[in-house]
């Protein structure tokens, strides 16, 4: 990696800044002074900025309870982001691991890591999420089974992979799905003449919500819970 681009990474600080601290003399390499924004750095290198030296930040993992009225995206004209409700530095850094919609709540993903946010949503990746749904309706016998097969979704052109649906209720389930289609719980419920009222995602693959979480707090995600998303 480029000195000045690692400098602006672990300091937050912009390239422009970065340059002028370089050009003061005031940024060492293993010791020895450095000048040159381009240099090239090993992953083992000591870059000190006035003999104090930088420590690349680790990866941010969180979960975080979304309440509904939030968006799972970075910034959104008229409505907040889910990333308002964390109070972490660096904030703009932070990407959403699969997104839910407006008015679902449950369970979201948040790091800085890019290749385990994309372990997490790959298609490819088949990990399972889990939602708890609250239908207009009650259940017809056979959804679970048309579920199982994998249903054609109206405007999709090959039908959904086989989906598990567990009956709490008359008109209450868990699903467990494998892919991130849009709208893709409700369109799968449309697909079988009933309608979602509510719907709050508990798991992705082996993390679950932590149930101590009220809506709208996070926190940092557990070592097993990590490891858990195979890379």
């Amino acid at each position: 990696m480029r000195l000045d681009k690692y400098i602006s990474q672990v300091t937050d600080l912009s390239r422009k800044d970065v340059k002028r601290l370089l050009r003061s003399g005031c940024v060492t390499v293993d010791q020895a002074v450095s000048k040159d924004p381009a240099l090239h750095i090993s992953a083992e290198a000591q870059v000190a900025i006035d003999g104090e030296l930088l420590q690349a930040p680790r990866p941010r993992y969180f979960m975080l309870h979304k309440p509904v009225g939030y968006v799972c995206v970075s910034k959104d004209r008229d409505h907040p982001s889910v990333l308002e409700l964390l109070d972490e530095p660096n904030r703009d850094k932070l990407q959403i691991a699969g997104r839910l919609d407006i008015d679902t709540t449950g369970l979201v993903l948040i790091t800085d890591d890019g290749k385990w946010n994309h372990a997490v949503t790959s298609p490819k990746r088949s990990c399972g999420k889990t939602y708890y749904v609250t239908l207009a309706t009650d259940i017809s016998p056979e959804t679970a089974d048309l579920f199982a097969q994998g249903v054609l979704l109206d405007g999709d052109l090959k039908p959904t992979l086989p989906a598990s649906l567990q009956q709490v209720y008359s008109n209450e389930a868990r699903l467990t799905i494998s892919e991130g289609r849009y709208h893709q719980v409700k369109r799968m419920f449309a697909a079988v003449g009933n309608r979602v009222e509510e719907l709050h995602r508990e798991s992705v693959g082996a993390i679950v919500l932590d149930d101590s979480l009220e809506p709208g707090d996070y926190r940092e995600l557990s070592a097993s819970e990590i490891a858990s998303v195979q890379l």
